[in-house]
């Protein structure tokens, strides 16, 4: 149950050709990167995380974390060691700014590690997760004071970060929090309040933990528009460097969760005593914005917990389903037990995994990318196309790679069949740790809102149909092809043009209530045709490889596997296309008090 093989040859197909290291690598600010350097790191990442790192997944979930009555959180002793072999190595400091402690590759490169610490122990990746986010907040809003003495310390994964929003009475509605921010006379600022569901919000893995804490400073206006963002330390840091006294900043209870045990979802109680010392990160109410920097970058690492938990679920049903004999296949002597894998329905489930996995690893990959162009680009219009074209895919990737997730380790189970249900075959805890990922940074829903009215707007637009444009002429090349790839042109065209029907249905000034009450359909329909656009284009590179390189076994199978999508899956986005313009009537039709009856 603890094996794990980290998907190395597919995790640099992806990264070559539809993340575009070469292309990346040669930005701005990437020069010291070479592709065998990335590809060494990708090789060792894979031996650290299989070994050290996935086989605490079963502790973590058997020992789970315990709150303690002095307000600290005992985490496994097999965790703290793999972590602290985490930060030596190196892994979390991949993508940070050289100038502090950083290595300075692509985001996408880190993306892949991430990926692997996901596969290997999710409960686990939320501790690095976060504090990549922390930094991502730091690095574009945090003065030169705050990054001289956090960013480092951030970086290497010594000390780690939180972001702490949710309030008992303002979840998703950040906008109703209630936690407030002062000034004393000498200019320093105090935090009160309580927050919850903070990840990872109270450990002893890290010297130091680092809050990013939503408050409201005095004479705030209402809303989201009157909350400002400051980091709030541990432990606080004096003037060499050193860890002070403890601040007042206090565990004072953990959750009980359906999955990831070994990841402390902690209460927190800000200032308690005196308030807590904390620092301002950007302007006065301009925390929202300062936030969102640090939601953006999670939500992508949220979708990567869709995608790392399939795959490690796909190898655990895969491994079962060539042992486990029953039944005989057809074809097969009389008397026989086959593997049923050799069954047809079986086969089905494994297949639609393996697509699936593939799909949102190009999908991520692509997007992350993006954000490299938007941060490295060589002129103004680089970055612009870079930034637009993350915004539109990070809700797609969020909520169409956790939704999977939940669906995918579900087969997993399936596959298992009654053992699956049973938690010592180990697939139940991958569906268990998968099903909190939908409701990470913002809801699945919420991302479906964005998606239909901040993103596909963009640009007049042009945007999204851009992105279409790419598609049609995906299928088009693979009409265009002699080898065998023509069959999947009439799959992907067919899809491309019922998605391009309902997006310009939600921008020809469509109500807003019709809107919304498509937007999650939407959202299905645009992530099933992303994935189709990615394999087939996958295909084609794979089957311009094989005529290169000659026989290769690994380069067929991605041409059968997008072949399988494209007759299997993608069809499924025909089917979601009239939930999207039918309108809100029918989801307000039946009376609320009717709803009970």
């Amino acid at each position: 149950m603890s094996n794990y093989r980290p998907p190395l040859r597919d995790i640099r197909f992806v990264l070559e050709h539809i993340g575009g290291l070469e292309g990346l690598s040669a930005l701005p600010g990437f020069e010291h990167v070479e592709a065998d350097d990335v590809y060494g790191a990708l090789d060792e990442a894979g031996r650290f995380f299989s070994e050290v790192v996935a086989p605490t997944n079963r502790i973590g979930d058997e020992n789970g974390i315990t709150w303690n009555a002095d307000g600290s959180v005992t985490v496994p002793d097999e965790m703290t060691a793999a972590y602290r072999q985490y930060v030596d190595a190196g892994w979390g400091a991949v993508k940070g700014d050289m100038e502090y402690g950083g290595h300075g590759f692509p985001a996408v490169m880190a993306t892949a590690i991430q990926e692997m610490l996901t596969s290997a122990n999710m409960a686990f990746s939320l501790c690095p997760m976060l504090t990549s986010s922390a930094v991502e907040a730091l690095e574009h809003h945090g003065s030169d004071e705050l990054k001289a003495v956090y960013l480092e310390k951030l970086n290497t994964g010594e000390w780690a970060g939180t972001m702490a929003l949710t309030e008992p009475e303002a979840g998703s509605d950040v906008g109703a929090l209630r936690a407030k921010a002062w000034q004393e006379d000498d200019g320093s600022w105090r935090v009160q309040g309580t927050k919850i569901f903070i990840t990872w919000g109270e450990h002893e893995m890290a010297e130091n933990i680092i809050h990013f804490v939503l408050a409201r400073a005095p004479e705030a206006p209402p809303g989201t528009k009157g909350i400002s963002l400051f980091l709030v330390p541990k432990y606080l840091v004096n003037d060499d460097g050193s860890l002070g006294e403890r601040n007042d900043v206090e565990c004072v209870g953990v959750e009980h969760k359906v999955g990831i045990h070994a990841s402390p979802t902690a209460v927190m109680a800000y200032g308690e005593q005196q308030g807590s010392i904390a620092y301002l990160v950007g302007d006065v109410n301009a925390g929202m914005r300062c936030m969102f920097t640090m939601m953006n970058d999670a939500r992508l690492h949220v979708g990567l917990e869709g995608l790392g938990l399939s795959e490690r679920a796909y190898q655990l049903a895969l491994g079962y389903a060539l042992e486990r004999k029953q039944g005989r296949a057809i074809g097969a002597p009389k008397g026989h037990a086959s593997p049923i894998i050799e069954h047809p329905d079986v086969r089905r489930m494994l297949m639609t995994m393996k697509a699936n996995v593939e799909a949102m690893r190009s999908l991520i990959f692509d997007a992350v990318a993006a954000g490299d162009l938007r941060n490295h680009g060589e002129d103004e219009r680089a970055r612009i196309l870079g930034s637009n074209r993350m915004a539109l895919l990070t809700p797609v990737a969020k909520a169409w790679a956790t939704d999977l997730g939940v669906e995918m380790t579900s087969l997993g189970v399936q596959i298992h069949g009654g053992m699956g249900f049973v938690e010592e075959a180990g697939a139940a805890q991958h569906w268990r740790d998968s099903r909190i990922a939908p409701i990470y940074e913002g809801t699945n829903g919420i991302q479906a809102i964005d998606l239909v009215l901040r993103k596909l707007p963009l640009d007049e637009g042009r945007v999204v149909t851009g992105y279409l444009d790419e598609m049609d002429e995906t299928a088009t090349q693979l009409a265009e092809s002699t080898d065998g790839l023509s069959a999947m042109a009439g799959p992907l065209r067919e899809a491309v043009g019922g998605l391009r029907a309902t997006t310009e249905w939600l921008l020809d000034g469509t109500d807003p209530s019709d809107a919304l009450a498509g937007a999650t359909p939407y959202l299905r329909q645009f992530g099933v045709v992303a994935g189709g656009y990615y394999l087939a284009k996958s295909a084609l590179i794979a089957k311009r490889l094989l005529a290169e390189d000659g026989d290769d076994s690994w380069l067929q199978a991605k041409i059968d596997t997008a072949v399988f999508y494209a007759h299997q899956i993608l069809p499924q986005a025909a089917g979601a296309a009239p939930a999207v313009t039918a309108g809100a009537d029918q989801l307000f039709a039946v009376d609320t008090e009717m709803l009970g009856q």
